[in-house]
Protein backbone atom coordinates (compact mmCIF):
# COMPACT_ATOMS: atom_id res chain seq x y z
CA UNK A 1 0.00 0.00 0.00
CA UNK A 2 2.85 2.35 0.72
CA UNK A 3 4.06 2.14 -2.91
CA UNK A 4 0.85 3.39 -4.56
CA UNK A 5 1.82 7.05 -4.71
CA UNK A 6 5.29 6.17 -6.04
CA UNK A 7 3.74 3.88 -8.67
CA UNK A 8 1.39 6.70 -9.64
CA UNK A 9 4.26 9.18 -9.94
CA UNK A 10 6.26 6.80 -12.15
CA UNK A 11 3.32 6.07 -14.43
CA UNK A 12 2.43 9.75 -14.61
CA UNK A 13 5.92 10.62 -15.90
CA UNK A 14 5.22 8.49 -18.97
CA UNK A 15 1.57 9.52 -19.27
CA UNK A 16 2.62 13.18 -19.35
CA UNK A 17 4.82 12.39 -22.35
CA UNK A 18 2.06 10.43 -24.11
CA UNK A 19 3.91 7.13 -23.78
CA UNK A 20 1.24 5.33 -21.78
CA UNK A 21 -2.22 6.02 -20.48
CA UNK A 22 -2.36 7.54 -17.02
CA UNK A 23 -4.00 5.84 -14.08
CA UNK A 24 -5.74 7.46 -11.16
CA UNK A 25 -4.56 6.78 -7.63
CA UNK A 26 -7.97 5.27 -6.94
CA UNK A 27 -7.61 2.78 -9.82
CA UNK A 28 -4.15 1.82 -8.55
CA UNK A 29 -5.59 0.97 -5.15
CA UNK A 30 -8.35 -1.02 -6.87
CA UNK A 31 -5.86 -3.01 -8.95
CA UNK A 32 -2.81 -3.08 -6.66
CA UNK A 33 -2.80 -6.87 -6.45
CA UNK A 34 -2.29 -7.02 -10.25
CA UNK A 35 1.07 -5.24 -10.00
CA UNK A 36 4.59 -6.58 -10.00
CA UNK A 37 7.12 -4.09 -8.65
CA UNK A 38 10.91 -4.23 -8.90
CA UNK A 39 12.60 -2.23 -6.17
CA UNK A 40 16.13 -1.39 -5.15
CA UNK A 41 16.22 1.71 -2.95
CA UNK A 42 13.07 2.87 -4.72
CA UNK A 43 10.85 1.62 -7.51
CA UNK A 44 12.80 0.59 -10.60
CA UNK A 45 9.78 -0.55 -12.59
CA UNK A 46 6.19 -1.71 -12.47
CA UNK A 47 3.88 -3.82 -14.58
CA UNK A 48 0.42 -5.27 -14.06
CA UNK A 49 -1.25 -8.48 -15.20
CA UNK A 50 -5.00 -7.96 -15.27
CA UNK A 51 -7.10 -11.11 -15.68
CA UNK A 52 -10.03 -10.59 -18.05
CA UNK A 53 -11.45 -14.11 -17.81
CA UNK A 54 -10.46 -17.77 -17.75
CA UNK A 55 -8.11 -17.75 -20.74
CA UNK A 56 -7.28 -14.08 -21.33
CA UNK A 57 -5.28 -11.46 -19.45
CA UNK A 58 -3.84 -8.04 -20.22
CA UNK A 59 -0.46 -6.56 -19.45
CA UNK A 60 -0.96 -2.98 -18.29
CA UNK A 61 1.01 -0.06 -16.98
CA UNK A 62 4.55 -1.19 -17.81
CA UNK A 63 6.97 1.55 -16.79
CA UNK A 64 10.66 1.59 -15.91
CA UNK A 65 12.21 4.51 -14.04
CA UNK A 66 14.33 6.59 -16.44
CA UNK A 67 17.51 5.99 -14.41
CA UNK A 68 16.93 2.22 -14.56
CA UNK A 69 16.23 1.89 -18.28
CA UNK A 70 18.42 -0.25 -20.51
CA UNK A 71 19.01 -2.86 -17.81
CA UNK A 72 16.39 -5.42 -18.87
CA UNK A 73 13.90 -4.44 -16.18
CA UNK A 74 10.99 -4.06 -18.58
CA UNK A 75 11.73 -7.47 -20.07
CA UNK A 76 11.93 -9.02 -16.59
CA UNK A 77 8.61 -7.48 -15.60
CA UNK A 78 6.85 -8.75 -18.74
CA UNK A 79 8.36 -12.22 -18.29
CA UNK A 80 7.10 -12.23 -14.68
CA UNK A 81 3.60 -11.43 -15.93
CA UNK A 82 3.79 -14.19 -18.55
CA UNK A 83 5.07 -16.65 -15.95
CA UNK A 84 2.12 -15.78 -13.75
CA UNK A 85 -0.26 -16.21 -16.68
CA UNK A 86 1.21 -19.67 -17.36
CA UNK A 87 0.89 -20.65 -13.69
CA UNK A 88 -2.77 -19.62 -13.80
CA UNK A 89 -3.23 -21.55 -17.07
CA UNK A 90 -4.12 -18.39 -18.98
CA UNK A 91 -3.40 -19.12 -22.62
CA UNK A 92 -3.38 -15.61 -24.07
CA UNK A 93 -2.11 -12.25 -22.87
CA UNK A 94 -2.67 -9.07 -24.83
CA UNK A 95 -1.32 -5.58 -24.58
CA UNK A 96 -2.45 -2.21 -25.91
CA UNK A 97 0.70 -0.17 -26.29
CA UNK A 98 2.64 2.63 -27.90
CA UNK A 99 5.78 0.47 -27.66
CA UNK A 100 4.84 -2.37 -30.02
CA UNK A 101 8.42 -3.14 -31.11
CA UNK A 102 9.40 -3.91 -27.50
CA UNK A 103 6.58 -6.44 -27.13
CA UNK A 104 7.28 -8.03 -30.52
CA UNK A 105 10.82 -8.81 -29.29
CA UNK A 106 9.23 -10.68 -26.37
CA UNK A 107 7.10 -12.94 -28.57
CA UNK A 108 3.93 -10.90 -28.91
CA UNK A 109 2.26 -10.78 -32.34
CA UNK A 110 0.21 -7.98 -33.84
CA UNK A 111 -3.53 -8.42 -33.66
CA UNK A 112 -6.56 -6.40 -34.63
CA UNK A 113 -8.14 -4.61 -31.66
CA UNK A 114 -11.53 -5.57 -33.06
CA UNK A 115 -10.63 -9.24 -32.49
CA UNK A 116 -10.28 -8.69 -28.74
CA UNK A 117 -13.40 -9.48 -26.72
CA UNK A 118 -15.80 -6.62 -26.14
CA UNK A 119 -15.50 -7.14 -22.38
CA UNK A 120 -12.03 -5.57 -22.39
CA UNK A 121 -13.40 -2.30 -23.73
CA UNK A 122 -15.24 -1.55 -20.47
CA UNK A 123 -12.03 0.02 -19.12
CA UNK A 124 -11.57 1.92 -22.36
CA UNK A 125 -14.81 3.80 -21.81
CA UNK A 126 -13.02 5.85 -19.15
CA UNK A 127 -10.07 6.70 -21.38
CA UNK A 128 -9.84 10.24 -22.75
CA UNK A 129 -8.87 8.77 -26.14
CA UNK A 130 -11.97 6.57 -26.44
CA UNK A 131 -13.21 5.73 -29.06
CA UNK A 132 -10.22 6.93 -31.09
CA UNK A 133 -7.61 4.64 -29.55
CA UNK A 134 -4.18 5.05 -31.13
CA UNK A 135 -2.48 2.21 -29.24
CA UNK A 136 -1.39 -0.95 -31.05
CA UNK A 137 -2.77 -4.33 -30.00
CA UNK A 138 -0.50 -7.35 -29.65
CA UNK A 139 -1.10 -10.78 -28.23
CA UNK A 140 1.04 -13.53 -26.72
CA UNK A 141 -0.15 -17.11 -26.88
CA UNK A 142 1.20 -19.76 -24.51
CA UNK A 143 3.48 -22.16 -26.31
CA UNK A 144 4.24 -19.67 -29.09
CA UNK A 145 6.44 -17.07 -27.41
Amino acid sequence: MSDVRDIHALLQQFADRGLLLGRSISSLYDDLRDFIILEDNGILGVCALHICWDDLAEIRSLAVAPAAQGRGIGRRLVHSCLDEARSLEIGQVFVLTYQAAFFRKLGFADCDKRDLPHKIWSDCLHCPKFPDCDEEALIWTAGEG
